[in-house]
C-alpha cells in the first residue's frame, strides 16, 4: 500500500504521542535510535530506570546512556563548555559525550563519580520523541547484560521484547548505523579524552 508523505507524517506523530504517553506514566520502551535498537525510559524517573536495570539484569553501579536535544543540556548539566559543543556539531557519526556532573536525572543514570554520558541523536523519531517528552531519554542496548548487543531488530531476544511496555513500530527505524556511538569524556579541566572511536 502506498502512503503519502502527509499520511506518513501523521502516523509518525501518532506513534510519538503514544510512546511519550507511556514514558510519562513510567513505562519502558524498545525503540530505534541513530545507532542500534535500545531500551528507554524517562531519564528523570527512578522507578522506570530501575525497571530497565532489572530487565537487562544489569548491576546498579553501571550507568546508563542518555539521549537529549540541545535545549536540555543546560538544564540537566552543570556546564557545557565550548569544546563539547564544537565536538558535537562537527561529529560525522553518532557521538556520546561524558560530562563530569549532571542534575535532575534519576539515580542509576549517573556513574558512581557523578558523570553522565549524553548523546544528541540525529534520528527523526528520537528527535520528535524528545521534543514531545521534554525530558532526556535513557538509551541502553536492547540485550541482557553479558550477551551481545543486537545489531538489528531481528536479533533482539523475546525476553527483552516481552519485558517492555511498548515496542516502537519498525516503520520508525529510519537510518541507523548498526553499531555503538563514539565516546569522548570531558575532563574537569575542560580537555576532551577519546574513550571509543
Amino acid at each position: 500500500m502506498f502512503y503519502t508523505h502527509f499520511q506518513i507524517e501523521m502516523m509518525m506523530n501518532e506513534i510519538v504521542n503514544q510512546t511519550a504517553d507511556i514514558l510519562e506514566k513510567g513505562g519502558i520502551i524498545l525503540y530505534p535510535t541513530d545507532t542500534i535498537w535500545g531500551l528507554g525510559c524517562d531519564a528523570s524517573m527512578p522507578e522506570a530506570v530501575q525497571r530497565i536495570f532489572a530487565l537487562k539484569r544489569r548491576r546498579d553501579e553501571q550507568s546508563l546512556l542518555v539521549l537529549a536535544d540541545e535545549s536540555m543540556l543546560e538544564k540537566y548539566l552543570t556546564e557545557v563548555p565550548e569544546t563539547a559543543w564544537n565536538s558535537m556539531r562537527s561529529a560525522t557519526k553518532p557521538l556520546t559525550v561524558i560530562y563530569p556532573r549532571s542534575r535532575g536525572l534519576a539515580a542509576g543514570v549517573e556513574a558512581g563519580d557523578g558523570s553522565v554520558g549524553i548523546r544528541i541523536p540525529r534520528h527523526e523519531f528520537c528527535i520528535s520523541l524528545l521534543r514531545r517528552l521534554k525530558r532526556p531519554l535513557v538509551s541502553t542496548s536492547a540485550n541482557v547484560s553479558g550477551t551481545p548487543a543486537p545489531q538489528s531488530f531481528d536479533e533482539i531476544s523475546s525476553e527483552i521484547i516481552n519485558g517492555v511496555d511498548f515496542v516502537t513500530p519498525r516503520c520508525c527505524e529510519g537510518e541507523m548505523t548498526g553499531k555503538a556511538s563514539a565516546i569522548i569524556k570531558l575532563e574537569p579541566s575542560g580537555a576532551l579524552k577519546v574513550i571509543r572511536e
